[in-house]
């Protein structure tokens, strides 16, 4: 197969993979957020949330979880398995991925707790657990882009600091709006 065919697969499935990641923890800040309701609508809106949940996981993020792993180690296979070991960039990358994964399976974990009428998170924490999926993405391109820690480093620490930036704003804007 052609190396930049596959490289084209990678990427159409690692956009799908993350639109599901961004998403579904949104779904679960409005699902938790809906237990404030009134009985009926909180009935209403849960089994909404539920089936949308569901079917975003099972349809969206399985699929594409598994067809950019796939796609991805067969393009280490081709392209970097005879020199892997010299490839740094290329094993922190899998590190990192391997951690999407396993925040890939926390949200799963989430959506059953839910289903299960268990609100172990409120809406502010699940804002924040969101912001784990961008900060793996970012750490990921960084990465492929560059080719070296201290650039991916470099990309991070700025990253990190407009995440804070827009968390204080965030912050002060919900003050001046609960005080007025």
């Amino acid at each position: 197969m052609d190396y930049n065919f596959l490289k084209s697969l990678h990427i159409i499935f690692v956009v799908s993979w993350f639109a599901g990641l961004f998403y579904l923890p949104r779904l679960l800040v409005y699902h938790v957020e809906a237990q404030d309701k009134d009985a009926q609508a909180r009935e209403i809106l849960s089994k909404q949330f539920e089936k949308m949940e569901k079917l975003l996981f099972n349809a969206i993020m399985i699929p594409a979880m598994w067809l950019t792993w796939l796609t991805g180690l067969s393009m280490i296979y081709l392209t970097w398995w005879d020199n892997f070991q010299a490839h740094t960039w290329l094993h922190l990358k899998l590190a990192f991925v391997i951690g999407i994964t396993i925040y890939h399976f926390v949200c799963r974990y989430l959506i059953r707790k839910f289903r299960a009428s268990e609100f172990i998170l409120t809406g502010g924490q699940l804002r924040l657990f969101n912001e784990i999926a961008t900060i793996l993405l970012v750490a990921v391109v960084f990465l492929v882009i560059a080719k070296n820690t201290f650039d991916m480093l470099m990309g991070m620490g700025g990253f990190i600091i407009f995440a804070i930036v827009i968390m204080a704003a965030v912050t002060i804007v919900k003050k001046i709006r609960s005080n007025a």
